[in-house]
């Protein structure tokens, strides 16, 4: 099992690793803020409205699930841009499952499963970095 697992680090990095999770989970939340960006954010709007915000708040939602992802895709400002599409999930958590979150749906997962899974994964980004093959990588790489 030894020999398997040292055979495989040595194909497999953790570089793709980070890469990957950070196209996976920025290029999903992409599909929701080009949603917004063509469809309106009346809905957001709304919720915002409800929970005694500015409007002004609504507006947030352009950074955290547009600009911030593309940001984690690119690898550029990573942990800062991970940090405030996990303030994101947490103002979306709040504003929209606020009475759900101990909630369990029909399949026995937690109701806020999606945003709480978007929330921890850009944490873990947060503290892994964007790794080699990003833009942050390439300003380390000069640098060094």
């Amino acid at each position: 099992m030894m020999h398997c697992e040292s055979k495989l680090e040595s194909v497999l990095s953790e570089d793709i690793g980070k890469l990957i999770l950070r196209i996976s989970i920025a290029g999903l939340m992409l599909f929701h803020g080009i949603h917004k960006v063509f469809g309106g954010i009346d809905g957001i709007k709304f919720l915002v409205d409800r929970a005694g915000l500015p409007e002004l708040f609504a507006y947030g939602v352009y950074l955290g699930e547009v600009v911030f992802p593309i940001l984690i895709i690119l690898g550029l400002f990573t942990r800062i841009s991970a940090f405030f599409f996990g303030l994101t999930m947490v103002f979306a958590i709040f504003l929209a499952h606020s009475s759900d979150i101990f909630a369990l749906g029909k399949t026995g997962g937690p109701v806020i499963e999606l945003p709480l899974l978007y929330f921890l994964t850009s944490i873990a980004v947060m503290f892994i970095g964007a790794g080699k093959y990003s833009l942050d990588g390439k300003c380390k790489q000069k640098e060094a």
